[in-house]
């Protein structure tokens, strides 16, 4: 106690020397010290009222403090329900977003798609070249990213519509049209449904790229034009027609096949040798038919009498019987067939000469099969495989001259055989009337004896 005392008078004292001179004695000492602890007790009730005080204003401001906590706290509690909430409402809403985004999605790919069909449909549609221009709607709502609005739609669907209703119609209009010889007219050109253009009895073609009519170099057969014509001239009811359901692809190939004279082209020398064989075979045909009915008839005239009229075999025949009656038996069957084998060469002449044509025909036939064949393997040696026009002409030389060949051996060997047969029943008729006269002259003989 004494020690804490002690230490507390020195640091009194030490104070008392900071702030005024030292004592002289204890009195001053002890009265310096209750002065100056006076002093220190104004100033700590002073400090002690100034922190009450500030504590106070502190207990305030804290109570203001936490009330305003617990007012925010309420209003973050408020505003996380309504974040919630929206979050909830959000996350609804995007879902339905993403549906009807999905949604719009399919519809703009349906379009695109649909249109990209009948953009190209229509380029290439006869259709076009009565209503040009509907392609480049088409085109623009092929490539439209954002969403087409409801009039292009029903402009897509009355395009669709058209194309559909214009296929089932058979119209005519006025258009230029392009000859092959390269002059513009304006004609009336008649339209079948989607399919075929013709104009004044002729096939027209409709290229999207110049969108120009332009009328066929090459027409098809004459049957398909006569088709046109009565076509163009019905007012109702039906009508044949030659239609042309891949818009144009079976015409091109129609036209572009080869015509009679073309295909005899091909077959090269050879197919004109077998032909001119042919000529010939039919010549030599007809100029015997000719003879052997002209000595038909006049065979019949004469079996209808006993006594020689005229000059044909049978009277021949009749005249060298009379005029050797009288002779042994054997030397008139002689006379006969004398008479007999001088007409025999009147009747079959000629005829195996149309046998041989008959039979060469087909060699001549195998002859320009083969030397077709030599021609594509050059081709091959030289070219390759790569392209076949390159061996069209040879495999079609073959082809050809091998028909030709048998176009001409099968009519000259049947009309041989009619001629052959013929001739050899009027020899019959020859050979029976001699018999019949030999037998005459042994009845009217035996007669006698």
């Amino acid at each position: 106690m004494k020690t804490k005392l002690v230490l507390i008078t020195l640091s009194l004292l030490g104070t008392s020397a900071i702030s005024a001179a030292a004592p002289k004695n204890l009195d001053e000492l002890l009265n310096q010290v209750k002065v100056e602890r006076v002093e220190k007790s104004k100033v700590l009730s002073q400090r002690e009222k100034k922190f009450v005080s500030e504590r106070n204003t502190q207990k305030q401001e804290l109570a203001k403090k936490i009330n305003d906590l617990r007012a925010l706290q309420a209003i973050t509690k408020k505003l996380q329900n309504s974040f919630e909430a929206n979050e909830k409402q959000l996350t609804e809403l995007e879902q339905k977003l993403n549906i009807a985004s999905g949604t719009v999605g399919e519809i703009v790919g349906v379009v695109k798609i649909a249109a990209g069909d009948f953009k190209g449909q229509f380029q290439n549609s006869v259709i076009s070249a009565q209503f040009p221009g509907r392609d480049k709607f088409m085109s623009q709502l092929a490539e439209r990213k954002k969403l087409p609005a409801i009039a292009d739609l029903n402009k897509l669907w009355f395009e669709m519509q058209k194309e559909m209703t214009e296929s089932g119609k058979v119209v005519k209009f006025k258009a230029q049209v392009v000859t092959p010889d390269g002059t513009k007219s304006e004609k009336t050109v008649m339209r079948v449904g989607a399919f075929n253009l013709t104009a004044e009895g002729k096939y027209l073609n409709y290229q999207a790229a110049t969108n120009q009519i332009v009328e066929l170099a090459r027409q098809p057969q004459g049957k398909y034009l006569g088709m046109i014509e009565d076509l163009e001239e019905t007012k109702s009811g039906y009508e044949n027609f030659g239609l042309d359901p891949s818009r144009g692809v079976i015409l091109g190939m129609l036209v572009q096949a080869p015509s009679l004279s073309e295909r005899i082209q091909q077959g090269g020398l050879v197919g004109y040798v077998i032909l001119t064989l042919l000529f010939i075979g039919l010549i030599m045909v007809g100029e015997r038919l000719f003879v052997l009915n002209k000595e038909g008839n006049k065979i019949k005239e004469q079996l209808n009498s006993t006594q020689a009229q005229g000059d044909n075999p049978i009277a021949q025949l009749i005249r060298a019987f009379e005029a050797n009656k009288g002779k042994d038996l054997e030397t008139l069957e002689m006379k006969l067939d004398e008479t007999i084998l001088k007409t025999a060469p009147i009747l079959e002449r000629g005829i195996p000469t149309i046998k041989i044509l008959s039979a060469v025909a087909p060699l001549l036939g195998l002859l320009g099969t083969v030397t077709g064949m030599i021609a594509t393997f050059q081709s091959i040696t030289l070219f390759g495989t790569g392209d076949p026009k390159l061996m069209a002409g040879g495999i079609s030389t073959a082809l050809i001259t091998t028909v030709l060949g048998l176009v001409c051996a099968i009519p000259l060997l049947l009309l041989h055989n009619v001629v052959s047969a013929k001739s050899k029943g009027l020899i019959q008729i020859l050979e029976e009337q001699a018999a019949g006269l030999l037998s005459k002259q042994v009845d009217a003989g035996s007669a006698n004896a």
